[in-house]
């Protein structure tokens, strides 16, 4: 099976915690050369000097905030330039919790910035260079909220649903130029974000956060939380050779918890 990406060069965004990490380290094991993007530099360090380097390749990273779009086009277009990016996983965190019908007006615009706009700044200066090569992947990820709206999630559920469509529309109009778009979904995933939610949804129903824990378990027929390991695997799949013909699919890594099929 042809995994190799070497010769390849990752940009990872949120990729210096979690499910970003877990997928840089995937990605620079198959000989990819990665960058990482976030904003807390001194993390982004740390991560770049932890991953391994298989076929002899450099990492490196960018700090930046995906709310500040004209810092990101800057950043990132100066990096393309250098050198030209062939992957890129956007990947940001999600929005804080709560209902959609009491939401402010602000936490909507300011989670369609960091995630569907930040994604078109992104995939606007990184697509000359993929059309160049003739090769692309794009893979976002998401929410299993694409299929299910998840309960006092309800900006997160808006916003999702909305890259979700964005990237469908993306992959039908960029799959002749060898280039694939597709959605990873991540379900309960032992992560920073994680943990938030346990911790918001403890306080909204004065349950004990083991209690919360068990409740979200019960409906996990694998009856666990997935290590961000697990989640990065498929990434990287839908990033490797082998994965060329998977375009426009949105990818549930969940246990098995959704019912829809």
């Amino acid at each position: 099976m042809q995994l190799d990406l070497t010769g390849k060069h990752a940009l990872v965004c949120g990729g210096s915690e979690g499910i970003g990490r877990a997928t840089a380290v995937e990605l620079a094991t198959l000989g990819a050369a990665v960058t990482l993007l976030a904003r807390r530099e001194g993390a982004l360090r740390d991560t770049v000097a932890s991953l391994p380097c298989p076929q002899s390749q450099t990492h490196g990273y960018l700090t930046v905030d995906m709310a500040d779009t004209d810092a990101l086009r800057a950043r990132v277009g100066a990096l393309a330039a250098a050198t030209p990016v062939h992957i890129l996983i956007n990947n940001t965190g999600g929005p804080p919790g709560g209902p959609a019908h009491t939401a402010d007006i602000g936490a909507y615009q300011d989670a369609f910035n960091k995630h569907v706009i930040a994604g078109q700044a992104l995939v606007q200066t990184l697509l000359p260079g993929m059309r160049t090569a003739g090769w692309g992947r794009i893979v976002n990820v998401i929410s299993t909220s694409v299929y299910e709206p998840i309960p006092n999630l309800g900006v997160s559920n808006t916003i999702r649903g909305a890259v979700a469509s964005w990237a469908k529309t993306l992959s039908r109009e960029l799959g002749g130029a060898g280039i694939t778009v597709n959605n990873v979904l991540p379900g309960y995933t032992r992560t920073q974000r994680l943990e938030q939610i346990l911790r918001d949804r403890s306080a909204a129903s004065g349950k004990s956060q083991e209690d919360v824990a068990a409740g979200m378990l019960a409906t996990v027929p694998v009856a666990r939380f997935a290590q961000a390991p697990e989640i990065a695997g498929v990434i990287a799949f839908l990033c490797a050779p082998v994965a060329a013909y998977v375009n426009g699919q949105s990818i549930a890594v969940d246990g098995g918890r959704m019912q829809s099929i």
